[in-house]
């Protein structure tokens, strides 16, 4: 039984909380349009710039260090512009599960095409190296509506909520499916069968699954897997981002070529080498970056925490 499957279970009463709010989220998907989704979002991130919150706290955090040279007027109006660019990405996630396919239609552009025909060609799966904007979501719906996508996901306390988040990243598209982040195995399957498995790297998973490596000029952790899934798997390794002009709301997918032949010579440089494609594309479309994630939680021995 899959995430996406309805379970009997998930009509509990307890859950009755959980279903009125995505009933409200819900709502609100359809009835308006993205552009004033896009205006309410805003509204809510400048409310939490206004508060203390942990997340404001973390966003604040990340970009003093990664921005130094910004004065701290500058360093204030990013934290407050990714607050209103965290808060549009829930109101995104639910036009990615919720929205209809036709009003999808005309609202995005994808380049790179091409990289994704190669590999199918050469019959080998893709690794979907991405990058956490707060676009992830309908960026990868988008995707999802020209060939299938399965992307990994982690089991959610609210059994309401992972159910959604499941079905709705998979209703898209009948070849796409979602993995447990732990079933190694299932997704080396999947890619030596030809599957396209979206794989976003730049997350702080402790240091057993990573080495350090430089990002935005501060060792991190960085993840050891998209090398060894890519070479377990057969895989082609083929990177995407996701952007939304803040002018027109048009979204921008750009797929990049193959990093498979740059990839599994030393932990330490591949590394390296996905941490350099992250930090130019955060530089490129910083504020739409999920700042509010501790990406430097993890610190090399005898180092002290950053937050």
């Amino acid at each position: 039984m899959t995430p996406d499957t309805f379970r009997p279970h998930l009509l509990h009463p307890r859950y009755l909380p959980s279903w009125l709010g995505l009933a409200l989220w819900w709502s609100f998907c359809q009835l308006f349009p993205l552009s004033t989704q896009i205006w309410m979002g805003k509204q809510i991130g400048r409310m939490l710039a206004r508060g203390n919150s942990s997340r404001k706290r973390i966003a604040q955090r990340n970009i003093e260090l990664c921005y130094p040279e910004f004065n701290a007027q500058q360093q204030q109006l990013l934290v407050r512009r990714t607050l209103e660019e965290t808060a549009i990405g829930i109101f995104e996630s639910g036009c990615a599960w919720f929205w209809p396919n036709w009003r999808f239609r005309k609202r995005y552009t994808i380049k790179g095409m091409e990289f994704i025909e190669q590999a199918r060609k050469s019959n080998k799966g893709v690794l979907f190296l991405g990058v956490h904007f707060t676009t992830i979501e309908i960026g990868a719906s988008m995707v999802n509506l020209e060939f299938p996508i399965s992307g990994f996901y982690r089991p959610h306390n609210n059994a309401v909520y992972e159910w959604a988040q499941a079905a709705g990243r998979v209703r898209r598209n009948a070849g796409s499916t979602v993995v447990p982040n732990g079933d190694v195995r299932g997704i080396i399957k999947a890619l030596r069968n030809g599957a396209i498995i979206n794989y976003a790297p730049d997350q702080d998973y402790g240091l057993r699954r990573s080495v350090f490596a430089p990002f935005f000029g501060i060792d991190t952790a960085t993840v050891k897997a998209p090398a060894q899934l890519a070479s377990a798997g057969r895989a082609e390794v083929l990177t995407w981002v996701t952007r939304r002009d803040s002018k027109t709301n048009h979204y921008t997918i750009e797929i990049g070529n193959s990093l498979s032949g740059k990839l599994g010579q030393d932990e330490k440089e591949d590394a390296k080498l996905i941490n350099q494609f992250v930090e130019q594309e955060v530089r490129k479309n910083t504020e739409q970056y999920l700042w509010v994630h501790r990406r430097f939680k993890t610190r090399p021995p005898g180092e002290t925490s950053l937050y």
